[in-house]
C-alpha cells in the first residue's frame, strides 16, 4: 500500500525553510535504484494557491509505476517548498541535483521563480521541463529545457496575441496596457505593447505599479482619460481582484470593447467563487476550459481523479489552469526517458526536439529552445456567471473560448460594459 508522509523541516545547516521529501511507493521493480524527479512547489506563501498542481504531479507518478515505472526502474518525486520565495530557488535546486541526485527536474511555477534557476540549469547542463514560465528560457536558449505550458513560439511577444486579434478585429485603434511589475507581467505587457504597434494599434496609457498595489482608482481614472477602446492587463491575483472591483467601482468606459488579457487569479476557483457575476465579461487568458472543443476522455480521467484529492486537500476543487499541465510535465519527461532509452540530459533532450509527443492536453511538438511549435493559450470570455456557486463553471457556456479558430465556441460578446451587465 503506498504512504505519505507529511514534509518535515530539515535542520538550520540546509536551505532555510526547505521541506523534506517523502519517500514514495512500495511496488517492487527490475531495478531498485528509482529514477529521482526533483522540483519545488509554493506550498505556503503568496503564490500557494498553485500548489494544487502537485496532484497532476503525483497522479501522473502513481500511473506510471502503476505501469511498471520507466526503464524497469520505480519514479520517486522529490519536493521542496520554496515559499513562493525566488530567493529560495537555487539552494533548492542545488540540493535536488548534488545532494538528491535527481534524474529530472521541474522548474517552479511561474516566470519570476523560475529566472533564478535558469543560470544554474545551463551551467549544469540539465534536463528540465518548464512550469508556466512565460518567456522562460528567451535569455539562457538553454537546449535542454522545454515548456508545459502551452506559450507556444516567440512566447514573450506572442502568448497573448489572441487578446489584440480579437482587438484587431473589433477595429481598435486605441490600447491602454497596465502591468505588475514582476518578471512575468512585465514580460507580457511588453509583449503586448509590441503586439499592439504591429496592428497600428494607438497606446494611449502604460503604465506598471508596485506588486502591493491594492487602490487602482487613480490609475482606472487615468485610463478613463485616455479614451482607450480596450485594456491589456498583466496582473497576479490579489491586483486582478483589486482592478476588476476597482472598475465596478468608479467605471469604465463605454468604448472599451475588450478588458483583460493577462490577469492572472480568474483562472482559480478561489477568484470564481469571491468575484463571481462580477467576471462576467472579462476576456482573460486560460490553458483549460470545459468547453466542448477541449473534453477528451483523457483529460475527463484526469478531472475524474483530481477534484476528490483536491475537496479532500481543500485545494482549488475545479484546477483548471495549473494542474492538468503539472501532469504533462510528466508525460513529457516520461517520453524522453522512454524514447532516448536513458536519463542522460542530452539524450532525452534530443528525443524532445526531434519527436512529438501525446499527452492529455493534445499532442506537443518543440522549438528548437523548448517552446510549443504551436500556441494554444486559450482567450475566454466569462458569461452568464449568477450567484458564487463553482459548480456552475463545471458546465459549457460560462468561459467561451474566443481563441485560437481551432478552438473556439463562441463570439465576443462587445463592448465590455453591455457584456458584464448581462
Amino acid at each position: 500500500m503506498r504512504t505519505r508522509r507529511q514534509f518535515h523541516k530539515l535542520m538550520a545547516a540546509t536551505a532555510a525553510g526547505l521541506a523534506a521529501p517523502a519517500i514514495l511507493g512500495r511496488k517492487a521493480f527490475a531495478q531498485d535504484k528509482p529514477i529521482r524527479v526533483g522540483a519545488s512547489v509554493s506550498l505556503t506563501g503568496p503564490l500557494a494557491s498553485t500548489k494544487n498542481g502537485q496532484i497532476g504531479y503525483e497522479l501522473w507518478r502513481d500511473d506510471v509505476n502503476a505501469a511498471g515505472g520507466l526503464l524497469g526502474r520505480k519514479v520517486e518525486l522529490v519536493i521542496y517548498d520554496d515559499q513562493s520565495s525566488a530567493a529560495n530557488v537555487p539552494a533548492i535546486y542545488s540540493k535536488l541535483v548534488d545532494v538528491d541526485a535527481c534524474d529530472v527536474l521541474f522548474s517552479p511555477y511561474g516566470a519570476n521563480l523560475s529566472a533564478p534557476v535558469m543560470p544554474f540549469i545551463k551551467q549544469r547542463d540539465l534536463f528540465m521541463i518548464g512550469m508556466f514560465g512565460l518567456a522562460g528560457n528567451d535569455v539562457a536558449k538553454h537546449d535542454k529545457f522545454f515548456h508545459s505550458g502551452p506559450w507556444g513560439p516567440n512566447s514573450g511577444r506572442d502568448w497573448a496575441r489572441g487578446f489584440f486579434d480579437l482587438a484587431k478585429a473589433q477595429g481598435v485603434k486605441k490600447i491602454a496596457i497596465i502591468n505588475a511589475d514582476l518578471e512575468f507581467s512585465k514580460n507580457a505587457a511588453k509583449g503586448g505593447a509590441e503586439v499592439a504597434k504591429e496592428y497600428g494599434m494607438e497606446v494611449v496609457f502604460n503604465q506598471s505599479y508596485p506588486p502591493n498595489t491594492s487602490d487602482f482608482s487613480s490609475m482606472i481614472r487615468n485610463i478613463n482619460a485616455g479614451d482607450p477602446e480596450a485594456i491589456f492587463i498583466a496582473s497576479y491575483p490579489a491586483d486582478s481582484t483589486a482592478i476588476i472591483r476597482g472598475v465596478k467601482e468608479i467605471g469604465i468606459s463605454d468604448k472599451v470593447k475588450l478588458f483583460g488579457g493577462a490577469m492572472i487569479g480568474p483562472q482559480y476557483g478561489a477568484l470564481l467563487g469571491s468575484l463571481g457575476p462580477e467576471l462576467n465579461g472579462l476576456v482573460n487568458s486560460h490553458t483549460f476550459v470545459p468547453e466542448p472543443t477541449m473534453q477528451t476522455p483523457a483529460i475527463k480521467s484526469f478531472f475524474d481523479r483530481y477534484t476528490p484529492i483536491a475537496v479532500k486537500q481543500g485545494v482549488d476543487p475545479l484546477g483548471f489552469y495549473i494542474p492538468p499541465f503539472y501532469y504533462v510535465a510528466g508525460q513529457l519527461a516520461a517520453a524522453a526517458i522512454k524514447g532516448s532509452n536513458s536519463v542522460d540530459p542530452a539524450k532525452m533532450a534530443a528525443f524532445l526536439h526531434a519527436n512529438a509527443v501525446e499527452t492529455i492536453a493534445g499532442k506537443i511538438a518543440f522549438t528548437e529552445i523548448g517552446d510549443w511549435k504551436e500556441r494554444r493559450v486559450l482567450m475566454v470570455q466569462l458569461r452568464g456567471i449568477k450567484g458564487n456557486d463553482l459548480e456552475q463553471f463545471r458546465n459549457p457556456g460560462h468561459q467561451v473560448i474566443l481563441d485560437p479558430p481551432s478552438l473556439k465556441t463562441g463570439d465576443l460578446a462587445a463592448p465590455y460594459n453591455k457584456a458584464r451587465a448581462s
